[in-house]
């Protein structure tokens, strides 16, 4: 195993490129170095060991790396590629790996129909998403009720009103009772149809309200190889709240699902009036707001404008003796820069130098989420986005392509000299990640 480790964290370099040299003139010593794995067995810990660092783009080199060893995958093999194409939502490469399963005799499971149909809704392909289902019939494959919210959550994030209201009528009309996570696909599709309703925030309010009805004994809870496999509801069904789900000191409070989603909703309308209500709702149910609905109460304040009101959210927060979330730093630090106004820009990194000063850092994603927001600062000093780029440089963070693009282009276009010695750091970190992305650096403009 010893190997394994090595190829997972010492060896970066795309497998594919050598795999045309390996039988030539290579000793089994150097052969093991380079190889992923040896047996089925270790190449399923591989495939798991990717998927938690989030390596999904590896998963394909993997796969290929068994065909070549000649290693049977087994249906575990290929639920863990699966999930891991699910989480990256990675489309393409989950129905290679479906098609490939199939070729070897394997059909699919219902759980593992449930994972393809999720990352339809991933990539907000419902139409995908239906098709499976009918696959499933085809191989007499039954499906059960996560099936059918899966189906529904994927046709939701199409914003396909209609096929998510058909899915109800369905499961209603067979007896089945809705769930939070129907409610919440009800949500999703108001906000996500195209256009938006000019009822879309009464209806979400009426859902908030009509889901405190349905009942935790339900039939589409979850089973056991979700759990064995990592995959949570909310990451089945693509709610907002997936990346936080096994966040603790009381970030997610898993019972107010339906709420989650609608003052997520709300912030993504810039809806103060029913964020507010929905709200009351809440504490009129005997509840309180978790970190997540403060970030929302926050993007919504701070969406819309009003700076005051979402600075006061967060400093509510950081008095009342809860625990202190690098979130919330980031969401203040991220609305506050909507419009790029002098005041917000100014919150922006005096929010960002509070952080660091508590010993709270960026993430690689957050790093490059703010700064790829700061770098479309027309006017003023750059400040923020340099700021962003030296706490990300302070501890040996390379930003995401996009970010560094986006900040590399504002610093062209400022009256900055040639030699500036930012300018060229940040000029050499571009092309030498842009050939990775489909480009050179003669291709910079």
């Amino acid at each position: 195993m010893k190997f394994l480790i090595q190829s997972l964290f010492g060896h970066r370099r795309p497998l594919l490129r050598e795999l045309g040299r390996r039988y030539f003139s290579v000793s089994s010593e150097d052969y093991a170095k380079r190889n992923y794995a040896n047996n089925v067995s270790e190449y399923n810990t591989v495939v798991s060991s990717l998927t938690a660092q989030r390596r999904y783009f590896l998963l394909r080199d993997v796969y290929d790396d068994m065909m070549i060893d000649g290693v049977q995958p087994t249906r575990d093999t290929f639920h863990s590629l699966i999930v891991g194409t699910m989480k990256g939502a990675r489309l393409q490469d989950t129905f290679f790996f479906r098609d490939q399963m199939k070729a070897m005799g394997l059909v699919p499971d219902v759980t593992l129909y449930n994972f393809l149909i999720s990352t339809c809704g991933k990539c907000r392909n419902s139409d995908q998403a239906v098709q499976i289902l009918e696959e499933m019939k085809k191989y007499e494959v039954k499906p059960n009720g996560q099936t059918y919210v899966c189906l529904l959550n994927a046709c939701a994030a199409a914003g396909r009103l209609e096929r998510v209201y058909a899915i109800v009528r369905d499961m209603t009309a067979a007896g089945a009772d809705l769930n939070k996570f129907c409610y919440a696909g009800l949500i999703t599709a108001h906000i996500n149809k195209i256009p938006v309703s000019d009822d879309t925030a009464t209806k979400i309010i009426e859902f908030v309200e009509r889901s405190k009805g349905w009942s935790s004994v339900d039939p589409t809870r979850y089973n056991a190889e979700n759990v064995m496999m990592g995959v949570s509801e909310e990451e089945l069904y693509s709610l907002p709240t997936a990346d936080y789900v096994h966040r603790r000191g009381g970030f997610l409070n898993r019972q107010l699902t339906v709420y989650h989603v609608a003052l997520h909703a709300c912030a993504e309308l810039k809806n103060v009036e029913a964020m507010e209500t929905i709200l009351e709702m809440l504490k009129k149910d005997g509840k309180s707001p978790d970190v997540f609905i403060v970030m929302q109460t926050m993007r919504c304040y701070l969406r819309s404008g009003d700076i005051d009101s979402g600075l006061r959210t967060f400093e509510d927060y950081m008095n009342s003796g809860k625990p202190p979330m690098v979130e919330l730093y980031t969401t203040l630090v991220e609305g506050a820069m909507v419009g790029y106004t002098p005041k917000g820009m100014q919150l922006a990194q005096d929010t960002l130098v509070n952080m660091n000063s508590r010993n709270f850092f960026l993430s690689p994603k957050q790093g490059s989420e703010l700064l790829l927001v700061a770098a479309g600062e027309k006017t003023g000093g750059y400040t923020t986005a340099n700021f962003i780029w030296d706490l990300m440089q302070a501890r040996k963070i390379t930003p995401s392509f996009p970010a560094v693009e986006a900040y590399y282009k504002g610093l062209k276009g400022r009256e900055i000299p040639e030699d500036d010695p930012r300018l060229l750091l940040v000029s050499r970190t571009y092309d030498n990640i842009r050939p990775r992305y489909g480009g050179g650096a003669a291709g910079r403009q």
